[in-house]
């Protein structure tokens, strides 16, 4: 039977590194990296960093899955996934070393950075390796099935998740405060207001 919290529930600096959904999971997050419909893909071997200064997801759901790498190995992620999102300020950071002749280089993205203009992501998906963040949720059921899960928008297309794996779902999840390593985001659609894409020599991160 599923465990059941009504109303708000809020856990501080919420941090988790998830296991495939094939053995035991547990629990978190925010971004962007590949961009794409909902579908099963190759990630790059980099890890991109992201913060975000809030999300406000309607619709959420959490579980365990793994992605395959250009090189083949499998590495696990948390799967993040809402209906209907909502980010501000949010940063996206990748750091590509010993490029010839130029060295270390940074690829910096910004957006939602106005006010009243939030980044908007619909069926958005975040595959994440680890993540931290002040985060609160409305009517949260933790250990239902990833396959029963009725809040969020369900198991990602092409996700190597089990049906009958753990997961968690919310009616509403709000993080503040973001920040995390992550492998991809797909979304339906991702809309980016106040876009700003920089190249930095060095290292210039988000966090």
């Amino acid at each position: 039977m599923a465990s059941q919290t009504r109303g708000g529930t809020r856990w501080k600096r919420f941090a988790v590194v998830m296991v495939p959904s094939v053995a035991a999971t547990a629990a978190i997050g925010v971004a962007m990296s590949q961009g794409a419909l909902a579908a099963s893909f190759s990630v790059s071997g980099q890890q991109a960093k992201v913060t975000a200064g809030k999300l406000d997801g309607q619709g959420f759901v959490q579980y365990g899955s793994y992605e395959k790498k250009v090189d083949g190995k499998n590495v696990p992620v948390a799967v993040l996934g809402f209906k209907n999102a909502k980010i501000n300020n949010l940063c996206q950071s990748v750091v590509t070393p010993d490029v010839p002749l130029i060295g270390t280089v940074s690829l910096k993205l910004t957006a939602g950075t106005k006010a009243g203009k939030p980044v908007e992501g619909k069926n958005l998906y975040i595959d994440t390796a680890e993540a931290d963040a002040d985060a609160t949720f409305t009517n949260i059921n933790i250990g239902v099935a990833a396959g029963s899960s009725s809040k969020g928008p369900g198991i990602s297309p092409g996700d190597h998740t089990s049906k009958g794996s753990f997961a968690q779902e919310a009616d509403r999840a709000v993080f503040s405060g973001a920040k995390q390593k992550i492998w991809a985001t797909t979304a339906g659609t991702f809309k980016l207001s106040n876009l700003s894409v920089r190249l930095h020599k060095g290292d210039n991160e988000c966090y």
